[in-house]
């Protein structure tokens, strides 16, 4: 199934910059595609599915677009 995949902030660095599609197996879910792109579910803040939150263990389907922003911290 073909997801198309958007990173915010430094998740971008040496990656792509805008958005990317893909394809992956059915019944992939948002955490096991941002593994696969190198990143620590820990360091994920938002996981959003077709703008909407989503679990990093829900289930993408076909033409989902999957939106990935990094934790924030401040004081």
């Amino acid at each position: 199934m073909k997801i198309t995949i958007k990173l915010f902030a430094y998740f971008r660095d040496g990656r792509f910059k805008k958005r990317v599609s893909d394809f992956f197996d059915e019944g992939t879910s948002p955490g096991e595609v941002i593994t696969s792109l190198g990143l620590d579910l820990e360091d994920v803040g938002v996981i959003m599915v077709n703008n909407r939150h989503a679990a990093a263990d829900s289930c993408l389907t076909e033409g989902d677009v999957l939106a990935v922003f990094p934790r924030i911290g401040g004081g």
